[in-house]
């Protein structure tokens, strides 16, 4: 089939429906969005920014998605649209030979050469953090996990069956990671002509629920804590002082593990770190007199050009997820993470009356709504609240009376 042939299907499928078989142009300007109609695969409205709608067939002929116009939605029925459409996808069915699907299958790639493809566009406009973290999650659950299926033809039953698996074997938050990739990947397979404009698999996914943590140390936890990275910053032990700080410069700063572990020494300006990359991108973080204090007393290792070196494996420290175990352990901190540090400061300074958008500031959040998910009170500070408060009425009514 050629796109001349498809169009005098077109044109006598229209004329056998009551319509003038010349509304079958091809209306001029850039189509902004199109409508997928569920009583056929591959045949929508597209909607043009003059305000016109047109239906179309969108389908893959000789390897190449080709979409053929039928014709306004203002002159044609939906019922009419339909026959049409269902005429021109019969005649692109039958007018494939075995050659042609064989050049459809080398036209779509298998899911693992597509993503081979897409990480080599794409991966080098990534930040460097989002690469290795991204890749990451590719090497374990999306690598090998479609290994019969070619990009245009995955469905949505078998990306489901997928987040399902994944979501039990490795954890809710992996499988929502893995889905986002996907759907990205799947997005760019559209953009690329692999697939049918809006059938993105991953959009029938309902992705994980997130718990949002509030866990962060009270007072007196702070202080157990302390106590044991004081004992290990005094330790010979040079492993031991350099891990003791990095937490430390986490819970004094807010900062992300990341963050603190990929500092250089051209990061640190006297009172501030110059964050090259961060979640949000650069920023900086100040440091007070403690925080600095602990920077400047970190040893440097020659010409090295990392604060956090592994002086016994010659490389810079990239997790602190092992060293941490150990001191919750120690410690008694149950059911704390390293991430719950960077919520202990930003409950600490709301609880020191400090503001949202100064908190956010700290902590680099774009939005304030990020930084009050951080924003947590221990009970004390909430009774002493509410006391304030009830006071404050208390008095406004005992002034009414008078």
């Amino acid at each position: 089939m050629t796109s001349l042939s498809l169009k005098q299907v077109v044109e006598k499928a229209l004329a056998e429906v009551g319509a003038n078989p010349r509304i079958a142009r091809k209306p001029k300007g850039k189509a902004r969005t199109t409508t997928w109609l569920q009583v056929e695969h591959g045949f929508g409205i597209r909607h043009y920014p003059s305000g016109r709608h047109v239906y179309i067939v969108q389908m893959r002929m000789a390897g190449r998605m080709r979409t053929v116009t039928i014709g306004p939605a203002s002159v044609l029925t939906r019922h009419q649209a339909m026959i049409v459409a269902r005429r021109v996808i019969a005649h692109v069915r039958v007018g494939h030979d075995p050659a042609t699907t064989r050049q459809q299958i080398r036209n779509a790639p298998s899911m693992d050469d597509f993503m081979d493809e897409y990480w080599e566009k794409c991966s080098p406009s990534w930040k460097p953090s989002t690469v290795e973290t991204a890749t990451g999650y590719r090497r374990c659950h999306i690598d090998g996990a479609f290994p019969e299926a070619f990009v245009d033809s995955l469905t949505e039953a078998e990306v489901i069956k997928w987040f399902v698996a994944l979501t039990d074997n490795s954890g809710p938050s992996a499988a929502n990671r893995c889905w986002e990739i996907l759907r990205a990947a799947f997005n760019k397979a559209e953009s690329w002509g692999y697939r049918v404009e809006n059938t993105n698999p991953c959009l029938a996914v309902r992705q994980n629920k997130r718990i949002h943590r509030t866990r962060f140390l009270s007072n007196d936890e702070l202080t157990r804590l302390g106590v044991a990275l004081s004992g290990a910053r005094e330790s010979e032990d040079r492993m031991e002082q350099v891990h003791a700080t990095a937490i430390l410069l986490l819970i004094l700063t807010g900062c992300r593990m990341g963050e603190i572990l990929g500092l250089q020494w051209s990061d640190v300006k006297g009172n501030r770190l110059l964050l090259r990359d961060s979640k949000t991108g650069p920023r900086t973080v100040w440091l007070g007199d403690e925080a600095r204090a602990l920077v400047q007393a970190l040893p440097r290792e020659g010409s090295t050009p990392w604060l956090f070196w592994n002086w016994r494996f010659k490389k810079p420290i990239r997790n602190l997820g092992h060293v941490w175990d150990r001191y919750r352990n120690e410690v008694g901190l149950k059911n704390a993470h390293l991430h719950d540090l960077r919520h202990t400061f930003a409950s600490h300074a709301v609880m020191g009356k400090e503001n949202l958008a100064m908190v956010g500031k700290l902590l680099g959040h774009a939005k304030v709504a990020s930084t009050a998910r951080y924003a947590h009170f221990d009970d004390d500070h909430l009774l002493e609240a509410a006391e304030v408060i009830g006071a404050a009425i208390e008095r406004a009514m005992l002034t009414g009376k008078h």
